[in-house]
């Protein structure tokens, strides 16, 4: 009688070579961690303005399509001008500090073709810092 050996399924898992290689892994990194240089990062550093910001001038085109100007650094006063008027002022104030900014504010009935005018005339002569003034409801 011949006896056949039965093959049975192993349910077991054998864990050694896993194990072995974790502590290879394990030398390697305590090898190879030491030999690492940590990068450095330099962060920017803040300085202090010298100067305080510049209050903004203010061109107001009101419904009927005459402007005034508001300075913010002198208080808020309006005062109406022309357009000659105005380009002149802005030429002054602009000579004295090149880096004060030009806001215009315009009535909300005013035509956008009457905003795109003076923007254009502050072009013209050269004032560089122009924006609009909006107001959020």
């Amino acid at each position: 009688m011949s006896r056949r050996t039965k093959h049975v399924p192993m349910s077991q898992i054998n864990v050694v070579p896993y194990i072995d290689v974790m502590l290879v892994l394990l030398v390697i990194f305590m090898i190879t961690a030491p030999m690492m240089n940590p990068g450095q990062i330099d962060l920017p550093s803040i300085g202090k303005s010298a100067a305080p910001a510049v209050a903004p001038l203010e061109v107001l085109i009101r419904k009927d399509t005459t402007l005034a100007l508001r300075d913010h650094s002198q208080g808020g006063h309006e005062y109406p001008v022309s357009r000659d008027e105005l380009t002149l002022l802005l030429k002054q104030k602009q000579t004295k500090n090149p880096d004060q900014p030009v806001v215009i504010s315009a009535d909300k009935s005013v035509r956008y073709e009457e905003v795109i005018n003076v923007m254009d005339l502050l072009q013209q002569q050269q004032i560089r810092k122009v924006g609009l003034y909006t107001k959020l409801r």
